[in-house]
């Protein structure tokens, strides 16, 4: 799956949110997408497991 725009992106990680059961699930199943979630002190953002580089942020 290749996603192209960071709102493709929010879309899918939402959407694997909303599946989730717990924070934990969350970011296991991002992890299987290659992405992982960063807080700093301007809130959370999506990173790329791959890359490393901040990807879009969640409101």
């Amino acid at each position: 799956m290749r996603l192209e725009s960071t709102n493709d992106i929010h879309a899918l990680v939402m959407g694997e949110r909303a599946k989730a059961v717990s924070e934990r699930e969350w970011h296991h199943r991002l992890r299987g997408y290659g992405y992982a979630i960063r807080d700093d002190a301007e809130g959370a953002y999506v990173t790329s497991i791959l890359r490393g580089g901040a990807l879009c942020r969640l409101n």
